[in-house]
């Protein structure tokens, strides 16, 4: 029987996992978190999607406590900067808000035809609006959890495994080992028996998740199940992270992650209650470290005026995703299962889907462990694969041309990317495209990027005559929607200023 579930590594994957699997698991199951004291988590991951919302709240975490603990603020979407041609004038949104009407009627042929000068988000969406004006989701009496604009959350990465550590031991009865893992037992059929650790001895387990990073210790490293690389096809391999701290203490706090592309890479930027959060995303076969650096400070520079910022902290990674994510009695969450580039946050919330799938389906024995493994490997190979597809999106279509980086992004593109842009060159994004249940990206964010990237189509169905009227209603309907709610919704730092205050109340 499964019974002893022990997660190696903490951070924000291992304490999402553990909280998980401890809150609604079956009675006489023990999970066990077991993360060196030696090892410090990267802390670097500030943006999540609005399925966070959901995880918090499944497992218990009060949302003003989060606000509080975690250095947290709203996210409504991303906002890209200089990806389609570089110029000034040039961005556009993803908002997590769907488009108004979007599965009632065909809203891209409708705005090409009706409005090709309005951006799509723009028209289809408030929440563009919203970010622009540094809006809220939600207003003071909203309760947790609850919106009136979708959003998830920035935070301080840091500062969140540290939340829900605590949440997990004093709430959810997680067993904590802060040691070192030295060895690792197995039994003669090859599943892991025990981890040998520094001052605790044998732990043992029926199942153990690898939340130890990039180092993969037990699915990497014990197992050998190798890493498929995705250099040659999203190249970016490194980046440089720094806190940058606002000119003033009620300096607005920005609704939205902003992503500015620079000559090899972008930049992200990410604002939190008491900083902002600004690294550089960049191929290293591009760009020198120095002239990333450079680049880096230049952006802070011109958003903020300063220029004594702190030395940014290097990181270098491997984009790619493990051949295998469950391989015996062992499953990879986190940057253990692989890694991409942070473009779209897509980090956490595949810690999310990963943890909460091996949580709805856990084993009962090690008989159905292969059939849940088989399940979960197919599940996630094809996420992996959807979360490359959508990324490599922003580069194909741009229309940069002034480095090697932007030239040679367009010149390799997934299958399966390629094939659905010759389709949309006579359709829009469709539910048919994505039929999954869970898919990881909706077909209204494929929309979102692919019309906001300048792409148009030659629409080839004759539209319906009252599809017009009714398209034309729902872009009635977003404004009408965004007037009211500028209007009555707080900017961000005040709504935030009450939760730390006074709090939300409770659903």
């Amino acid at each position: 029987m499964v019974r002893r579930i022990v997660i190696v590594g903490g951070g924000s994957a291992g304490w999402l996992t553990a909280g998980l699997m401890a809150a609604e698991q079956r009675a006489g199951v023990q999970v066990t978190l077991i993360e060196s004291p030696d090892v410090p988590p990267i802390g670097v991951g500030e943006g999540t999607w609005p399925s966070m919302r959901d995880t918090l709240r499944r497992i218990g975490v009060s949302e003003s406590d989060f606000f509080r603990e975690c250095d947290a603020a709203f996210k409504q979407g991303s906002r890209f900067n200089r990806w389609v041609d570089g110029g000034a004038q040039d961005y556009y949104f993803h908002p997590f808000s769907m488009p108004q009407g979007y599965s009632e009627v065909d809203l891209p042929a409708q705005w090409q035809a009706q409005h090709p000068h309005i951006p799509f988000a723009d028209l289809v969406s408030y929440q563009p609006h919203l970010c622009v004006q540094g809006r809220a989701p939600k207003q003071p009496a909203t309760p947790e959890y609850a919106s009136v604009a979708n959003y998830g959350y920035h935070l301080d990465a840091g500062k969140f495994g540290v939340f829900l550590r605590k949440h997990c031991l004093e709430k959810l009865g997680v067993q904590y080992v802060p040691d070192h893992v030295l060895a690792i037992r197995s039994h003669d059929n090859g599943d892991i028996a025990a981890l040998q650790t520094r001052e605790h001895g044998a732990l043992e387990g029926d199942l153990f998740i690898d939340c130890t990073g990039m180092q993969a210790l037990l699915l990497g490293q014990h197992y050998g199940v190798p890493l498929i690389s995705q250099k040659h096809v999203l190249y970016n391999d490194s980046a440089l992270a720094v806190q940058v701290p606002y000119p003033a203490a009620d300096y607005p706090i920005a609704s939205q992650t902003s992503s500015t592309a620079q000559s090899a890479g972008w930049i992200w930027d990410i604002g939190l209650p008491t900083r902002r959060g600004v690294g550089h995303v960049y191929a290293s076969g591009y760009i020198s470290d120095d002239q990333a650096e450079a680049e880096l400070r230049a952006y802070i520079a011109q958003t903020s005026g300063q220029t004594d910022i702190p030395q940014p902290r290097k990181l270098s990674f491997s984009p790619g995703y493990r051949a295998r994510f469950w391989h015996r009695n062992c499953v990879a969450i986190g940057l253990s299962a692989g890694f991409i580039e942070p473009l779209e946050a897509s980090a956490l919330a595949l810690v999310e889907m990963s943890a909460s799938m091996v949580c709805d389906e856990l084993p009962a024995d090690r008989a159905a462990m292969d059939i849940v493994a088989r399940r979960f490997n197919e599940a996630f190979t094809y996420r992996w694969e959807r979360v490359i597809d959508f990324l490599k999106l922003h580069y194909t279509l741009s229309r940069r041309r002034d480095s090697a980086y932007w030239r040679d992004n367009t010149a390799e593109t997934p299958e399966r990317l390629a094939e659905l842009l010759t389709l949309w060159r006579h359709r829009a994004p469709s539910r048919n495209d994505f039929n999954r249940i869970e898919e990881v990206f909706p077909w209204a964010s494929y929309q979102y990027i692919l019309y906001g990237m300048g792409f148009r189509s030659e629409f080839s169905r004759a539209s319906r005559p009252r599809d017009a009227a009714i398209a034309d209603g729902y872009f009635r309907e977003a404004a009408s929607l965004t007037r009211k709610m500028l209007g009555a919704l707080p900017d961000n730092r005040t709504l935030i200023h009450h939760i730390k205050q006074h709090g939300l109340q409770k659903i």
